[in-house]
């Protein structure tokens, strides 16, 4: 039996650069996860645009993004049993291509076929929801571990960026173009991120390994089942899971359908909401700005912290507080959340096997962005049932509790099974 070395002793390897910003297919990565970002974010603000301009009305709306959604949900699935089965940076490839034809579809169908746009719509969530996981592997085969975590902070800081600055420039876009244009323009920006990455350069692709026998494959249920129990190996990742369904289910989704009607009702002005959710922003931002470079000691439980803190912005709701007490806990809510999702991606690229992490990653997805319609769903009929009070009290309770308890689970303190060795 042969065995193939990796050529790693021919030469003197070149050190690792000291940031992650200096490498060149890093920042490749970068690009093109940032544009999926932009134009994950752009396609519902867009058609937003179409609403106002009676290119598409509110009840087409609704079935277009809930097309999107389902599209997106069953894609993710997918798309980790397939990123695990081939060559990730093909997975994004064919995901992203997918997406970007879906935009001039979309266009085409802009106030002549909603049945088109609904199409259009699944197919642009499908190509979404397959690149997602994907990406998240073809992290771990780019960057090196030991620069991993600030690599997922500049991601997720891009895409907060976008967030933050994007609304503007769409409508600052939209006075000089028409709605089929900026869709054409969404469809681009998956062309930039179907085509700008590169392969894997830390990792060998583990569909392809060198010298390795090709195996019999299972079925797709079978290896998502697989996928399933390696998420099981990991405690902290499941108790991690429960605790992201209860924040976004509950926290997340309370504030999204609260804020609006407080800011309306409670301070009679649209400030409260606009400001709220910018400095929910601008927190994430800073947020994501410490943990590039902070290290706990204890990260699983300090990302637990950061997780529940989630928990003032329904707090802030439910009391008769001045408007900028509501702001503040929004932008703690935004430091949180990031010092939470930044040490969960990299705990997940170190410590789940590396021919399992598109489809445990595709887990993360699928249940995390599953349930939180289902929790908009319910907090509306709620807060008619109950008022205001009771169900933010809940749901705030939720947000702090179950992160709690999810840090108490076994692995959980370290987002390891052992303790990270410490120097003095």
């Amino acid at each position: 039996m042969t065995t193939t070395h990796t050529p790693t002793a021919t030469k003197s390897a070149a050190p690792p650069p000291r940031s992650v910003l200096r490498s060149t297919a890093f920042l490749r990565l970068w690009t093109g996860t940032t544009a999926s970002g932009l134009a994950t974010w752009a396609l519902p603000f867009v058609l937003g645009l179409a609403v106002l301009h009676h290119d598409l009305g509110a009840a087409g709306l609704g079935l277009v993004l809930a097309a999107r959604t389902a599209g997106f949900l069953v894609a993710v699935a997918i798309g980790g049993v397939l990123a695990d089965r081939h060559s990730r940076r093909t997975v994004v490839l064919w995901s992203a291509l997918a997406a970007a034809v879906a935009a001039p579809l979309l266009a085409a169908g802009l106030g002549r076929s909603l049945v088109l746009m609904t199409a259009a719509a699944a197919l642009a969530g499908a190509g979404q929801g397959a690149c997602r996981p994907a990406f998240q592997a073809l992290t771990a085969e780019t960057v090196a571990p030991e620069h991993r975590q600030q690599a997922n902070a500049a991601m997720t800081m891009a895409v907060r960026s976008s967030t933050l600055t994007g609304p503007a420039l769409t409508a600052l876009l939209a006075a000089f173009l028409d709605i089929g244009t900026l869709l054409l323009g969404i469809g681009l920006l998956w062309l930039v991120a179907a085509l700008v990455p590169g392969k894997g350069t830390t990792g060998t692709t583990v569909a392809n390994q060198a010298g390795a026998e090709p195996a019999p494959r299972a079925g797709f249920r079978a290896e998502f089942l697989e996928g399933i129990r390696e998420a099981r190996r990991h405690p902290w990742f499941l108790a991690g899971l429960a605790a992201l369904v209860a924040v976004i289910a509950l926290g997340y989704s309370a504030t999204s359908v609260a804020l609006p009607l407080i800011s309306r009702d409670r301070y009679d002005t649209e400030w409260v909401l606009a400001a709220a959710m910018t400095a929910y922003t601008v927190g994430a931002l800073g947020g994501a700005l410490v943990i590039a470079r902070c290290r706990p000691r204890s990260q699983g439980w300090a990302a637990f912290a950061g997780l529940a803190a989630y928990g003032v912005a329904p707090l802030s709701l439910m009391l008769p507080v001045h408007p900028l007490v509501v702001v503040a806990a929004y932008a703690v809510a935004g430091i949180g959340i990031e010092l939470f999702n930044v040490p969960w991606f990299t705990a997940t690229q170190r410590e789940v096997a590396p021919d399992k992490l598109a489809r445990v990653s595709s887990l993360d997805f699928l249940v995390s962005y599953g349930l939180a319609p289902v929790g908009l769903a319910l907090i509306a009929p709620a807060i008619d049932a109950f008022g205001f009070t009771p169900v933010l009290a809940v749901c705030s309770a939720a947000c702090f509790l179950v992160p709690a308890a999810a840090a108490l689970v076994p692995t959980a303190r370290h987002f390891a099974r052992t303790a990270p060795a410490t120097t003095d």
